[in-house]
């Protein structure tokens, strides 16, 4: 009898380890994207309202988050983790395993989203924000009333890239035992030269790839009121 597991050249008994492997995947993508949409939300709000002739216009801030913001995006997300892990150990109790890569995936993305922001705020029509402001809206009002309902396609979009982001980088974090589909490509896949194996769990993250990209456009279409 021919099984899925044998036309794909793949040990039955590794399915259960790919099938854990991809809870690990889906736990640690559902851990950090919630956090790091909370953090990078206000973030990128900080960075539009601080820049150049915007409401709270301020060079010295626009440049400090800015450039913080720059070098942790510069940074490859495997040296990232590698640099974060003294901070991991004491925040988080272990550097390895799912627990352990959390907090380098919101640090790491967050930044990310943050620019994604900022980009979705700056394609606000200028008339809609001159409008509100003349109208005596506060900082608080002009957030939450114009600007992220406005963007609120952009910023659908930024997110869906920033979970598309999130999945390479907990693959690259297999490579130091983050766990997930990662750890296993790279263990099984690459260390014991088991092409099935790498096979497989490329197809699944393809797969968790084009699930999450499919709900993102469906949200922006939506939310799209152009």
């Amino acid at each position: 009898m021919i099984t899925t597991a044998t036309v794909l050249g793949l040990d039955p008994a590794k399915w259960s380890e790919v099938l854990v492997a991809s809870g690990d995947t889906l736990l640690m993508l559902a851990g950090a994207l919630p956090l790091t949409l909370l953090l990078g939300l206000p973030l990128g709000v900080l960075l539009f309202l601080s820049d150049t002739r915007q409401r709270l216009e301020n060079r010295w801030l626009h440049g400090v988050l800015a450039l913080l913001v720059n070098l942790v995006r510069s940074a490859p997300f495997i040296i990232l983790m590698i640099v974060l892990i003294p901070v991991t150990l004491r925040l988080m109790g272990t550097s390895l395993g799912v627990r352990g890569a959390i907090l380098p995936l919101v640090v790491g993305a967050v930044p990310f989203y943050a620019r994604l922001v900022e980009t979705a705020l700056r394609e606000v029509h200028p008339g809609v924000i001159e409008a509100s402001e003349a109208m005596g809206a506060t900082t608080g009002q002009l957030v939450r009333r114009v600007l992220l309902p406005e963007a609120m396609p952009g910023l659908l979009a930024g997110a869906t890239v920033t979970a598309v982001a999130l999945i390479g980088f907990t693959a690259m974090g297999g490579a130091i035992g983050s766990g997930g589909l990662g750890d296993l490509a790279y263990r099984d896949g690459y260390l014991r030269s088991q092409t099935s194996v790498a096979v497989v769990t490329v197809a699944l993250l393809l797969i968790i790839v084009q699930l999450l990209q499919w709900l993102g456009d469906a949200l922006v279409r939506h939310f799209n009121r152009r």
